[in-house]
Formats: C-alpha cells, structure tokens, sequence
C-alpha cells in the first residue's frame, strides 16, 4: 500500500471525528457561558418596569377571618394606596420559608411607624392566618391573591417582595427577595423617607 493511500483511509476517519466534536465542544461552550450567567447577579438589584408608574388598579378581598384589634382587616386597593400616605407592600406566603425569615424585619419597619400592607400569594387561608397569628401581623390591611393575578400584576419575580408606594399610588421602590438584616430594613425605611420627600 503506497503512501497516498494510507493518507486517504486515514483521512475520512479523522475528518469524522471533527464532525463529531465540534458540536460537543460548541455545546459545552454554551452550557458553561448559560451556567455561569445563572448564578451571576444580585436578584434583588433587577429594575422594575413598574418603578414611577401608578400600582395595579386591583381590588385585593381580604383575608378571611384575620382580625387585629378584635375588628376584621380589610383588603385593599389603588384607592387606598393613593391617599397621600406612604406604604410599604409586602409580598408574603405562609409557605414562603424566607417570608418566615424576614418577618421580624417587617415587624421592626411597622414599629417604626410606616403603614404596612400584606399581600397574601397563592396561600389558604388559615395558613396565613396561623403564620401571622404565630409571628405577629405587621399589615394593617392584607388582601389576598389566591390565584396570583395580583402578584403578576404587581411584576412580582417570587416571593417575598417588598414595594415602596407613594402616596400618590405610584411604585417607588422594590426589594426582591426577603428583608433579612438592620442594613436591607435601614435601606427599605431609607426609600420611606424619600418617598415622603418627593411630595
């Protein structure tokens, strides 16, 4: 067998191993690039389109048989949440197990004065009864969102979420993901003061 020969019947074999991995090297490439962009960000840094525009005309039922006070808490809607008052919204479930986390943050900010709404996602309700009888109900108003209309409404990315709303009805702020220390708390009650400015 000449030397071209053995050339030629080396040649297919070596061409149809690049064939085979140029698509398993150009799927690894993009696996990896896909992978490290998943965990790259922080996601509570993500912009809302929201941010300066009205909340969602919604009117949110309340939450079946919650009291405070001895007297029925009532629901909400843009009404309410555009009579000259600040407010801050939270998103929350009693399944939610950073929602369990972050309560005593919500408890420090409604200490401190600000009006605090609840916004039950996807919850029953004697479940988020029990979860704010058992840590304490910082909402002075708490609507529920059975289904999630609201929550999609309102661009919620997953629960918890915390909104900053203007007393004029507008968003002025969004924390996504829990409140978990005195600096996220400091930066939420921050956005209060700045929304109490800009009247």
């Amino acid at each position: 067998m000449s030397e071209q020969a053995a050339e030629r019947g080396q040649a297919p074999g070596w061409r149809r191993r690049l064939v085979v991995a140029i698509p398993v090297i150009a799927f690894a490439v993009l696996a990896a690039l896909l992978y490290g962009r998943l965990f790259s960000g922080n996601p509570s840094t993500l912009p809302s389109a929201l941010i300066g525009r009205p909340a969602p005309d919604l009117t949110l039922p309340a939450l079946e048989g919650l009291k405070r006070d001895g007297a029925d808490v009532p629901g909400f809607s843009r009404a309410e949440l555009a009579d000259g008052q600040v407010t801050v919204v939270n998103v929350f479930g009693s399944w939610c197990g950073p929602c369990r986390e972050e309560h005593p943050e919500l408890m420090a900010i409604a200490g401190s004065g600000v009006r605090m709404y609840g916004l039950n996602y996807k919850d029953q309700p004697e479940n988020a009864r029990r979860f704010l009888g058992g840590l304490g109900n910082p909402f002075s108003r708490v609507g529920v969102d059975p289904n999630g209309r609201a929550a999609i409404e309102w661009g919620v990315y997953g629960v918890p979420e915390t909104f900053v709303v203007d007393g004029k009805g507008r968003i002025a702020f969004k924390q996504v993901g829990p409140i978990l220390d005195e600096s996220a708390r400091a930066k939420v009650l921050a956005e209060v003061e700045k929304a109490k400015a800009a009247k």
